[in-house]
């Protein structure tokens, strides 16, 4: 199906705040996560081939709620809180961890995970934690390397490499603004949304 038919009727479904307020555990859903400001609103906006579904901003850590985004009916992908970023008060921090962990564990409607990760930055502390969430959970998960286009395409594959011999997750040299990478996200994204044989 093209993509631009598959996400025509994607919108807002609702925000959460707690394990309480997520939508009906039924379907499968697909999970975007990452560090504040490693552009991940940017990234699923590219994917879905939407200007401005995930609101991005250059302030870190504004999006502060688990985001619900329907497909069709049993379809949605889930705009998580970004993580690590210093000036967030540390009871908010903690809010975010709690509610993080409540949807890893308790969400059996997920099928997928994104983690973007700035290529410029490498993978940090909580973005392994964020890996090990989805280990535990059973939940396959792929990396999208963002911001490629920031670096040389050799020191981008270096990277790319570097960061492989750490991981055993899919990795996707990814630029919102170049296009780079959004065909193997898409692919990736279409196979976890579909109901397994």
């Amino acid at each position: 199906m093209p993509i631009m038919t598959f996400f025509s009727s994607l919108e807002f479904l609702k925000s959460a705040q707690k394990a309480s307020q997520f939508p009906p555990d039924l379907g499968r859903e697909v999970a975007f996560s990452g560090r504040s400001n490693s552009g991940k609103s940017s990234a699923i906006n590219a994917i879905t081939a939407r200007r401005s579904l995930a609101r991005t901003s250059k302030t870190p850590g504004r999006t502060q709620l688990i985001n619900f985004f329907e497909i069709d009916t049993g379809h949605r992908l889930v705009d998580l809180p970004g993580y690590g970023y210093a000036k967030v008060a540390e009871s908010v921090r903690q809010e975010w961890r709690v509610l993080l962990e409540a949807y890893f564990q308790r969400r059996e409607s997920l099928s997928g995970l994104f983690i973007t990760v700035d290529i410029r930055r490498g993978l940090k502390e909580l973005d392994q934690v964020m890996l090990s969430w989805s280990q535990e959970a059973g939940v396959p998960a792929a990396i999208l390397l963002t911001k490629a286009d920031k670096l040389s395409r050799s020191s981008g594959l270096a990277q790319r490499r570097q960061i492989a011999a750490t991981v055993a997750v899919p990795l996707i040299l990814f630029s919102a603004p170049k296009r780079l990478g959004l065909e193997d996200a898409r692919v990736q994204l279409l196979t976890w949304l579909e109901p397994e044989a």
